[in-house]
Parts: structure tokens; sequence; C-alpha cells
């Protein structure tokens, strides 16, 4: 069955890829259209591409009530251009990584820079950094924010899920504490079920330890 749905994943993301491009009338050479990188990404899946924490309804109904409009057409594109340009120099110089997935934003931030080992406070030397992110954050407000947890496989199940919870936690308390609205917040623990490293090393152990800030625009009719 999982081998199966790998496939017509495969499948369709082929499709995808086949359907978005274009061929340049000079060189003859094929490249992808940016305006259909968000449909690919859909189709190749992942937790990253998946739905807001808590449900699109009722994140969009906290965001309405907190009087916060959607973005429509392609101001769409053009606004999340500006805040990933923002981000990328306020987040210049640090182990900050900053990634476009079609129209979404994802943060990754290593637990070297943001916790001590073991602990679910945010480093002191970690704040100047993350105070920047929220400056962003707020003059961008309408997107969502979701604050994604994750630790290395050392521990048990049970005491990594709350690990990882207390830390997205704790990032989503230190942005609301500087300007980002709650309603635009939403946190989860993924414990070690996400590794993007072996944990066979330190060094992949280190990089599995993180916290990722996914922004996702507000769009009219959501």
């Amino acid at each position: 069955m999982i081998r199966s749905k790998l496939l017509l994943g495969a499948a369709i993301a082929t499709m995808a890829l086949t359907s978005a491009c274009v061929t340049n009338p000079e060189t003859g050479e094929r490249t992808i259209s940016k305006a259909a990188i968000g449909g690919i990404g859909g189709a190749v899946g992942g937790y990253l591409l998946g739905d807001l924490v808590g449900g699109r309804r009722d994140r969009t109904e906290k965001i309405v009530g907190a009087g916060i409009g959607g973005l429509a057409g392609a101001g769409i594109g053009a606004y999340m251009d500006r805040q990933e340009r923002d981000l990328r120099q306020r987040t210049a110089g640090t182990d900050v990584q900053v990634t476009r997935q079609g129209d979404d934003l994802v943060l990754n931030m290593p637990a070297g820079i943001t916790f001590a080992f073991n602990d679910a406070s945010v480093q002191p030397q970690f704040r100047p950094t993350l105070d920047q992110v929220a400056g962003v954050l707020a003059q961008y407000n309408q997107t969502y924010v979701d604050v994604y947890g994750h630790t290395d496989s050392v521990g048990s199940d049970a005491y990594n899920q709350t690990l990882s919870e207390r830390r997205a936690a704790a990032v989503a308390d230190y942005l609301a504490g500087r300007g980002v609205q709650s309603a635009r917040l939403g946190t989860r623990g993924f414990g070690k079920t996400q590794p993007v490293a072996s944990n066979d090393t330190e060094t992949g152990r280190a990089a599995n330890r993180r916290v990722e800030i996914k922004i996702v625009p507000v769009t009219q009719g959501a």
C-alpha cells in the first residue's frame, strides 16, 4: 500500500513537472514555470507541505476575528517575495536557513543556536536573531505562522515528543511577546519522527534537534 502511494505520488509529481515546463523560443531550453512550483510541491507531499496546525478553517476564523485581511491574485507572490527578502537580510550571517516552497516560507533554526541540550528555553545569544525574525513577521501580518519542534533519537518517544512541543511553544511565545499576533500562531511537536539527517552521528543528531517556522499567506476566501 505504501509503495503504491509513493509510486502514485511520484507519477503525479512527474506529470506536474512535465506540464509545468516551458520552452524558451530563442534557445529552445526547457525550464519549470515559477507559477507552477506551488502545485508541484503539493504533489510531492511532506509534512511541511501539509495543512496548517489546527486546520485552516479554525485558523482563518481567528485571523478574521483579529482583523487581518487576506491577500489575492498576483499580490500573494509579491507579498511573500518582499517578506522572503527581508527575512534573508535580517538573518544573514546566522545559521538560520530560509527556504521558499511555492508561496510558503520555511525557516530552519538548528537547536545549537536556539536551545541548550535537553532544554526548552530560548538561549540568550539567539534572542537578537529571533527579534529580527519577529520584526519581519510583525510587519508582514497577512500570514499564518506555524512553529514546529523536532528532536534527535536520544531518549524515549514520549520524552522527545514533550520536549519538541515545549520548544515549539517557547519560540511561539517569544514571537508573540515581540509583536506577532497570537491569532496567527500555531505550534506542533514532532518529537523524533521527522529526522533530516542520520541519528548515528553527533552531527546528524545536531541537525535533527531543530525548530522550523512555516509562514503561509492568508488568502481571500481561504
